[in-house]
């Protein structure tokens, strides 16, 4: 079993908009120490559309990717041990 590793209440983070197919988006990202990836949020310029939700469920799943892969590197790490 992993350790949660928590991250600040006051963090470092990138914000950034771009444009897909016509519709703007805005995203912002925040990483661990030594810059690996910690979370995703991600809206749309229309909130409380079905653009805006699918952004907002893809970013949480986007992040929970993350999170299971950075468990799964270090459970193969210690096991190798």
């Amino acid at each position: 079993m992993t350790v949660r590793r928590r991250l600040p209440n006051r963090r470092n983070s990138e914000t950034f908009s771009f444009f897909w197919l016509g519709m703007r988006f805005t995203a912002t990202i925040s990483r661990f120490d030594g810059g690996v990836l910690a979370e995703i949020f991600l809206t749309s310029g229309t909130v409380n559309s079905q653009a805006d939700t699918t952004a907002r469920d893809s970013a949480v799943v986007a992040s929970l990717v993350a999170s299971v892969r950075r468990a799964a590197r270090y459970d193969s790490g210690r096991s190798a041990a």
